[in-house]
């Protein structure tokens, strides 16, 4: 609690001076919640999940395999957050890329979803090599303090089709190029490919974004973010979960968040936070 306490601070103390705005991201794969996962079924680790959120205290919160039970939950424990989000199949059913927001801090002006394939605006399509539905749900935020805005992309590629992966970041980045010039840009999500060797890292990095865990003044963790409900083992460098950005943006701080009660981890993934300073011009 002392870090979140700490960040209320920086964010009052940078606002009234209206330079930077200072937010904790996190990127967290919940695990959907009607997994046959035993003793790690939804029931057995919601609290611990919500706890590990609790923790942190983001400011915003890409979510991934969120079933809308699960997100209602979230906020039902944790009043101050609101959600976004619509199920992939469009079946009222399905996982969300939902994005969780401090809803006494940030406004979401605009917001949308698109499907990764060739035909986007289509609700459900598959396209590529894609084994699964995918999409990404973004959303233009409004801080009032600094009369500033920002773009937040929230998304979850496939665990099989390459292509698939490499279109999804492209696609994400190409959509991110429509936000308003000098608007920072802020991209999450489990890409299901490492980070810093695969294609769809190079498309991202060639894209203009930036690795808020190869930026950051501090890193904390390890460079392994799947969890399998267990502690991480040693010497494992496989980041599938990431934090991008675009834009005047410093990172002092990024980590792949270890939180479990008793050895329980709260998702097959680990969270991975970050905490970003956007430069707020006129």
């Amino acid at each position: 609690m002392v870090r979140a306490i700490i960040g209320v601070v920086l964010l009052s103390t940078v606002s009234a001076a209206a330079t930077e705005l200072t937010l904790e991201i996190m990127t967290f794969n919940v695990r959907y919640g009607t997994a046959r996962d035993g003793e790690n079924a939804w029931e057995h680790r919601k609290d611990i999940l919500v706890n590990a959120i609790r923790e942190h205290e983001p400011d915003v919160c890409g979510l991934q395999e969120c079933l809308v039970f699960q997100a209602e939950y979230i906020v039902e424990q944790l009043p101050k957050y609101r959600w976004v989000g619509i199920d992939r199949d469009v079946t009222g059913r399905g996982e969300m890329t939902a994005v969780l927001y401090r809803h006494d801090i940030l406004f979401p002006v605009e917001c949308g979803h698109f499907w990764i394939s060739e035909t986007p605006d289509v609700p459900a399509s598959v396209s590529w090599d894609s084994s699964l539905t995918r999409m990404a749900t973004w959303l233009r935020f409004y801080h009032p303090e600094t009369k500033s805005h920002f773009h937040f992309y929230n998304t979850h590629l496939d665990h099989r089709g390459s292509e698939a992966r490499e279109r999804g970041v492209a696609m994400i980045a190409e959509h991110a190029e429509r936000a308003p010039e000098k608007e920072p840009v802020i991209f999450v999500g489990d890409i299901n490919a490492p980070a810093e060797r695969s294609k769809p890292y190079d498309i991202a990095m060639e894209k203009g974004f930036s690795d808020a865990w190869v930026e950051a003044t501090t890193q904390v963790g390890p460079p392994v973010t799947w969890s399998a409900f267990r502690a991480p083992e040693p010497d494992v460098d496989r980041r599938i979960d990431w934090i991008l950005y675009r834009g005047p943006i410093r990172v002092s701080r990024c980590e792949t968040v270890l939180y479990n009660e008793d050895g329980r981890y709260p998702s097959d993934h680990y969270p991975v936070t970050a905490t970003l300073h956007i430069t707020i011009t006129e």
